[in-house]
């Protein structure tokens, strides 16, 4: 596979795999006995309720949360094993999309972007101004660059917060609860963009506690509840959703 000579896979054909993993706070723990493999190009939803685990699952795999006990293997990165200086490398190979847009407000949209490829090892003025054109592009923002975060309306902002993610053309997008804050309109629009990222080739996974985006974009559906995950078909799903 085209990967695997940047080992951005691993020997089972995953850019995400999880063994017997326990996912903890301090002494509380969050999730037990994690299973999951994810092959590259998959779009994958995380489901469950508030508090359910869905978050602090992404934050192991960006390593905000260290892993501790079992085999995590995200991007190419052993969670286990990895080094702190190497840390900025594991999410340099992946886009993290926030809830919250985390945009810095005193910048704009352009200043935004250009601030993110500094900060990971950009040099080149011109190169850099061709990436940021070409990410505003793919979520059809290209006229907005100037603009200033709170001139923007929420949908908008989370536009941004998507082409901030593709900035390094990762191989994995993680997405924590994006349309969150979003009318269902808008949060349908996003998900179009999201679905044409993962058809590109990338593999997207997407915190979410909407069902009925679910029943919209149809995709492989993991379930956080009572600490475990389980995987979820999609005709169980929605009968559920109709009860």
């Amino acid at each position: 596979m085209k990967h695997s000579s940047n080992k951005i896979i691993n020997e089972n054909g995953n850019i995400v795999e999880f063994k017997n993993v326990q996912i903890r706070q301090e002494e509380h723990i969050i999730l037990r006995d994690v299973n999951l493999e994810v092959k590259p190009g998959e779009f994958v939803f995380l489901i469950g309720k508030v508090g359910s685990g869905k978050s602090s699952l992404l934050k192991t795999m960006y390593h905000e949360l260290p892993l501790q006990d079992g085999y995590g293997f995200v991007a190419g990165y052993l969670l286990k094993y990895i080094k702190s200086k190497d840390v900025p490398y594991l999410r340099r190979r992946m886009g993290i999309i926030f809830q919250d847009f985390q945009l810095l407000s005193d910048r704009s949209v352009y200043d935004n972007l250009h601030f993110v490829l500094k900060a990971t090892g950009w040099k080149n003025k011109k190169e850099m101004d061709v990436r940021i054109r070409e990410v505003l592009a793919k979520v059809d923002m290209v006229h907005k660059g100037y603009k200033m975060p709170h001139q923007l309306s929420g949908g908008e902002q989370q536009r941004i917060g998507i082409a901030r993610s593709l900035l390094n053309n990762p191989e994995l997008i993680l997405a924590d609860e994006p349309t969150g804050n979003l009318d269902p309109d808008t949060s349908d629009e996003l998900m179009v963009i999201l679905q044409s990222i993962c058809r590109s080739g990338k593999t997207v996974i997407m915190a979410t506690h909407n069902y009925n985006l679910i029943k919209k974009f149809p995709g492989r559906t993991i379930r956080c509840e009572d600490t475990r995950l389980t995987e979820q078909q999609q005709e169980e799903f929605e009968f559920e959703v109709e009860e």
